[in-house]
């Protein structure tokens, strides 16, 4: 019984009731366990900046956006996931709901031991494919290597996060990371100041501290008496709910890493300005990840109760979802855009005190973090997309105005005037324009629904 209540406590009647306040309780956790994130990664950047030196601090910074690249597939899976467990506890289909978790976690662990070998193999060839200097490529393909070690950990975390947030549970993922976080903190102190361990030591520590969230989220899990519990016993592939998840989480993954695939191409244009440039823009990308992952915590938001409230047919509720998730994420993007910019100085500092990082940064950080709520507005929009089982469109779309529009500006603006600012200016403009055609998209979509749903009644 204890359990019982336990489980009640942690779930969330996305469905009914009051739903402003909904929103913001579950976002709330989202984003501060987005921010602890960040902030246990802005540790490894600070601890490798100031310990071991600028070319292992571009080091780390140069590897993120090919991290992301690679992972960004797998982790739209739990995308595939989140949506697929709230629609079936929204319509309360409870033996669906038992194997899509069960599935869910099983491709988890696969993807994670794939991406295993993939970030062996590749990491060196892919760097050096992006232009990497050769004062840093081999501190880089260390760092790569190394990371990758713990991507089943981080895979099953996501999937098993996913999972609870899909039932309307963000406080125990906070918990769970809260603690792995401060364990990677410490043995970042440990392998880089007291062993002297450089890159290899922040990767390593990163790593353990992925183990240590993923065996919190399968005890979790493992634990409970909802339907929503892990037995092993019940770990299998069913072929149903692979192609659900995959036909939601595929696109969503493609789109991530389309996403993915400009900012390789932004990141090979940075490194052509040298290794000072580098360190500039891998620390303001570290203040800009503060912003964007309270944004995305919205975006994530959208998606579970759009998700739930589809699955129970609660049409005109999606309606106001959206505009409330909306409005959250524009005030949410102006306060700490701006609050970026202002203080960006300051907050660059602590990334490095050389002036020239500094100034890197600052210029970096006026033309992204100010418009950041675009970004924001867009992501909300193709959360409410996938919420009610379209992803390819979002995809389609993100192709067009995120990937397709960024190499074109490269290629071309870019091109004709070389500078930082002119590279950085692709972001904003393809923001603009990938919101609005996904508005298109969402009012088209929902005029369509309301179209089949007249013709049922």
């Amino acid at each position: 019984m204890a359990q019982k209540k336990e489980a009640r406590t942690y779930e969330m009647d996305m469905c009914s009731g009051p739903l402003l306040s909904k929103l913001i309780v579950f976002a709330v956790p989202l984003m501060l366990s987005g921010i602890l994130q960040l902030l246990f990664n802005a540790a490894d950047i600070i601890i490798v900046g100031n310990f071991v030196g600028s070319n292992a601090l571009a080091a780390v910074g140069s590897t993120s956006s090919l991290i992301n690249l690679l992972v960004n597939l797998f982790i739209g899976l739990s995308i595939g996931a989140n949506v697929l467990v709230a629609q079936f506890y929204g319509a309360n289909k409870l033996k669906d709901l038992e194997e899509t978790v069960h599935t869910a976690i099983l491709l988890a662990g696969i993807s994670g031991v794939i991406l295993i070998f993939v970030g062996f193999f590749l990491s060196d060839p892919m760097l050096e494919l992006m232009g990497t200097p050769d004062e840093v490529l081999g501190l880089s393909t260390l760092y790569m290597k190394l990371y990758f070690l713990g991507m089943p950990a981080m895979l099953i975390y996501n999937f098993g996060s996913a999972i609870l947030r899909a039932i309307g549970d963000t406080r125990r993922p906070l918990y769970f990371l809260l603690t792995a976080g401060v364990i990677n903190v410490v043995l970042n102190l440990i392998f880089v100041i007291q062993f002297s361990m450089g890159v290899a030591g922040v990767a390593l520590a990163t790593a353990i501290s992925q183990c240590v969230s993923a065996t919190l989220i399968v005890q979790c899990l493992a634990r409970s008496d909802a339907p929503y519990r892990l037995q092993k016993s019940k770990l299998k592939l069913k072929g149903d709910k692979v192609k659900k998840i995959a036909k939601i989480g595929l696109p969503a993954g493609l789109q991530g890493a389309i996403f993915s695939i400009s900012n390789v191409l932004i990141q090979s244009s940075v490194n052509s300005f040298g290794a000072v440039a580098m360190a500039g823009n891998t620390a303001s990308a570290n203040i800009e990840g503060f912003v964007y992952t309270s944004m995305n915590a919205v975006y994530q938001t959208a998606l579970s109760f759009t998700s739930q409230n589809f699955g129970a047919e609660n049409y005109k509720r999606m309606t106001k979802i959206l505009i409330y998730c909306q409005a959250i994420v524009i005030m949410v993007g102006i306060v700490m855009g701006g609050g970026a910019v202002l203080a960006g100085r300051q907050l660059l500092g602590i990334y490095s005190s050389d002036p020239e990082v500094v100034q890197y940064g600052m210029n970096r950080l006026r033309m992204i973090c100010g418009p950041y709520f675009l970004c924001g507005i867009m992501d909300v929009m193709v959360g409410a997309l996938r919420g009610i089982g379209y992803s390819v469109a979002p995809m389609l779309v993100s192709l067009t105005g995120a990937c397709g529009f960024r190499i074109f500006w490269v290629v071309t603006v870019f091109a004709s005037n070389r500078t930082l600012e002119t590279l950085y200016l692709s972001y904003p403009v393809s923001w603009v324009l990938t919101f609005t055609a996904h508005i298109i998209c969402y009012v088209f979509i929902r005029r369509k629904m309301a179209k089949k749903i007249a013709v049922l009644h």
